[in-house]
């Protein structure tokens, strides 16, 4: 019997970063948010591969908070712009993580 497979959905996260060397956030900064969108079957894998990927670019991911699909965020009473309804149709299309913002951190 074959296990039916869930369809990909993309999730909005917002990643927090520590300091790594070779991280290529701004001289100074204490670290850095994300906002990302990543596709996968539930949330839990959109953080791993969004963590994965983050690690792989010599980024420290210190945390991940997870804000829904766009269907959660809708049902929450959210205004989702154009563009970011573009950049979440890209990270499907692409089975990718698609970095949206980044906002640095200054003591």
């Amino acid at each position: 019997m074959a296990r039916e497979k869930k369809p990909q959905q993309v999730y909005t996260l917002v990643v927090e970063l520590g300091r790594k060397a070779g991280d290529g956030l701004p001289d100074k900064s204490t670290g850095a948010a994300l906002i990302c969108y990543a596709s996968g079957v539930d949330e839990a894998e959109a953080v791993r591969e969004t963590v994965a990927i983050l690690k792989q670019a010599d980024m420290a991911p210190l945390d991940v908070t997870g804000h829904g699909t766009l269907s959660e965020r809708e049902g929450a009473g959210e205004d989702i712009p154009g563009e970011e309804r573009a950049l979440m149709d890209r990270a499907l299309a692409e089975n990718a993580v698609i970095v949206a913002q980044m906002t640095p951190f200054f003591d």
